[in-house]
């Protein structure tokens, strides 16, 4: 006799993956190698009909669902114990309109399939910094990165998207169709549904002038406190993130092998060499005593750290949004980056200026237009054997930062911390979630993720 699990098996395109099966060790892995859960199966969904299947199965089981695309969440809220996975990562297929530069993208996609599809029309997709991350788990959190300044967050340039929903059904989303779950998608995480595709705004850019500034990590007050002020006078073009960090060996000189460093990784979207140079002036006058910038096609300033951070390394993060980087908050970045602890563990700092602050805190859930940075910490390490280690030293860091924070954080930088965090994270915004939440997804269906819990 036929069960139900022999019924799903054969509606999938795609394949059903098992504990007994011998990829399953290898199927269930996510990017941060700190994260070890076991799920009862993982649907490899290929099209939205998979999904739709996949879905219906597990909420008829009443399964715990985890939906995972590029799998780089820190938290690990791709995945899950005892449930049901279902895998985004086969839905792949990347289309370019020259008449509008709008780009479809398939809800598994990762950011370098999309910027290897659209650079040789000369255009981009504001996304973020790594690029083996999966497009739907940035966009549906914010999407913050290196063209920030210039053409805001991804969520900015979300055109539309094709999402099935907690009963089952299949939507198109935007600003005329089901708007109200539009408004909830650029920024709410995927509380909300599933998203099978997305349709983007792309922008016009092929080569930016891109790469790094050091600074010995005892410069630390000095050069955070000057780029408080330079970042944000600087014009839309210029986009640099601040870091504290260690140069971990190769590509970088020996020289500055295992050294810790103030950092600025920089990435102007103007064609104008000269215009660049003039506005980086005031850089070189600071006297970095190392720097690497220069032009280069944009997909490649967006791979820069993928070799440093592939998959499996054990990862903890913390987060907050500031609006200013006084004194405090420049000696904290001194005390904890001089006491990195690993080779890998490092703070950035991104700046929400330009574009991205130019959009009304109510016209997304992304609730923190007026910060100025979006911080995250993260301890990083191959070595599960120093996962106390990076953890304490992450947590010992924000536990200095976050009196100086303004209360929340961006949840793509976040671990699983609670629902006050969530709370604090989308401000005022958060009741008009939970009423879209109560309307989309009563049940919570959708709770593996930063969750919005439904009224």
């Amino acid at each position: 006799m036929e069960t139900a699990l022999d019924i799903l098996k054969s509606e999938l395109r795609g394949n059903l993956v098992l504990p007994e099966d011998s990829n399953y060790d290898d199927t269930r892995e996510v990017y941060n190698g700190m994260i070890d859960k076991k799920p009862a199966m993982i649907a490899m969904c290929v099209d939205a009909a998979d999904v739709m299947t996949a879905l219906r199965y597990g909420r008829e089981n009443n399964m715990l669902i985890a939906v995972r695309g590029g799998g780089h969440n820190g938290g690990g809220l791709g995945t899950c114990d005892d449930g049901l996975v279902i895998d985004l990562s086969g839905i792949k297929y990347i289309r370019v309109n020259t008449e509008d530069n709008t780009v479809r993208v398939g809800g598994g996609n990762l950011w370098g399939e999309v910027d290897h599809a659209t650079h040789p029309f000369g255009l981009a997709v504001p996304a973020g910094i790594i690029s083996s991350t999966g497009v739907g788990g940035l966009t549906l959190g914010g999407g913050v990165g290196h063209l920030s300044r210039k053409y805001g967050l991804t969520i900015d340039n979300l055109l539309e998207a094709d999402m099935v929903l907690a009963d089952g059904s299949f939507v198109t989303v935007n600003q005329t169709n089901h708007p109200d779950l539009f408004w909830a998608i650029r920024g709410g995480g995927g509380n909300f549904g599933i998203v099978t595709s997305f349709k983007f705004q792309g922008h016009p850019l092929s080569t930016v002038i891109g790469g790094p500034t050091l600074w010995p990590i005892e410069q630390a007050e000095e050069v955070i406190a000057w780029y408080d002020k330079f970042i944000h006078e600087a014009p839309d073009e210029l986009n640099g993130f601040l870091a504290t960090m260690v140069i971990p060996g190769p590509p970088f000189p020996e020289v500055l092998h295992l050294k810790k460093f103030c950092g600025i990784v920089w990435c102007y979207a103007g064609d104008d060499q000269q215009e660049f140079d003039r506005l980086f002036q005031p850089v070189k006058a600071m006297n970095p005593v190392f720097e690497h910038v220069g032009p280069m096609p944009y997909p490649s300033v967006q791979t820069l750290f993928d070799g440093l951070m592939p998959p499996g390394l054990q990862w903890y993060w913390r987060a907050d949004f500031f609006d200013s980087l006084g004194p405090e908050v420049g000696a904290a970045h001194l005390e904890f980056g001089s006491s990195i602890p690993t080779p890998l563990s490092q703070m950035h700092l991104y700046p929400i200026s330009g574009a991205a602050s130019r959009v009304a805190q109510d016209a997304t859930p992304w609730a923190y237009r007026d910060a100025k940075y979006a911080g995250v910490i993260v301890g990083v390490d191959p070595d599960p054997i120093n996962a106390d280690k990076i953890t304490n030293w992450c947590k010992a860091y924000w536990n200095a930062l976050h009196p100086y924070s303004m209360g929340g954080a961006y949840s793509n930088f976040m671990m699983e911390e609670g629902q006050e965090r969530v709370m604090a994270s989308y401000k005022d915004n958060y009741t008009r979630l939970v009423k879209i939440k109560s309307k989309y997804d009563p049940e919570n269906l959708f709770r593996v993720n930063q969750n919005i819990q439904p009224g």
